[in-house]
């Protein structure tokens, strides 16, 4: 499927991109992460190469225990689109909740270049690089961007780095919503035509619809997103 691409390729430079797979996934039973979506497709690995095909720098929340090797993140998560800095960054406090985990992603982030940093959940691999082109365009240093289907918000969520400090004191299990709620003069909701933004695996039953959508998509999805550099 064709989709647009990004048309400031600089700004694009400027946003680095955090996925969040520290959780333990107790309501859906397993290591949900390691689940396939395709043939040598797991959960995750598919959602970082989703991000790795528009944003040039990608880093990835893990616990301290896990082994990067067995989630598919090394070498390099075998990515197919080009030079891409995939980086793992263990949550030391992951146990504690989501918000944890962003804190222990943000206050390790040193990106002196970027104005902004999507942080995306590691069980959403369906999410069209049309949509993260139309997300990075409208990031800002102070600015939260996220995208809106159907009138329902979902992620990512850019956070401009005004936030970020904010964000690496996070002690709140429910994520990075508070940050969200004290600041709604910055907040800014785009809508997209993507069911994608708003589908993740909570529960096994919910890997169907996943699977289903990502064959629809097809890796070319993301092998023809990434600008000329």
């Amino acid at each position: 499927m064709e989709q647009p691409q990004i048309r400031d390729a600089d700004k694009a430079n400027r946003v680095v991109a955090l996925v969040m797979a520290a959780g333990r996934a107790r309501r859906f039973g397993t290591d949900k992460r390691r689940e396939m979506l395709l043939q040598n497709s797991p959960l995750l690995v598919a959602t970082v190469q989703s991000m790795a095909a528009v944003f040039d720098s990608v880093r990835v929340v893990i616990r301290s225990d896990d082994d990067p090797a067995e989630l598919g993140l090394e070498p390099a998560t075998a990515l197919p689109v080009g030079a891409v800095l995939v980086t793992t960054v263990r949550s030391v406090h992951a146990d504690q909740g989501l918000g944890f985990s962003i804190a222990d992603g943000f206050s390790t982030l040193r990106a002196p270049q970027a104005i902004a940093a999507a942080v995306l959940l590691g069980d959403m691999p369906c999410i069209t690089s049309g949509t993260f082109a139309m997300l990075i365009e409208h990031a800002a240093a102070d600015r939260i961007v996220r995208p809106a289907y159907q009138g329902e918000a979902g992620h990512p969520v850019i956070f401009g780095r005004d936030f970020w400090g904010e964000l690496s004191q996070l002690q709140d299990e429910a994520g990075a919503r508070s940050v969200i709620q004290r600041h709604p003069e910055a907040c800014m909701r785009i809508k997209v035509d993507d069911p994608g933004v708003l589908m993740d695996a909570d529960r096994p039953e919910d890997l169907a619809a996943l699977r289903e959508r990502y064959q629809s998509m097809g890796t070319s999805e993301y092998l023809s997103a990434r600008p000329a550099s």
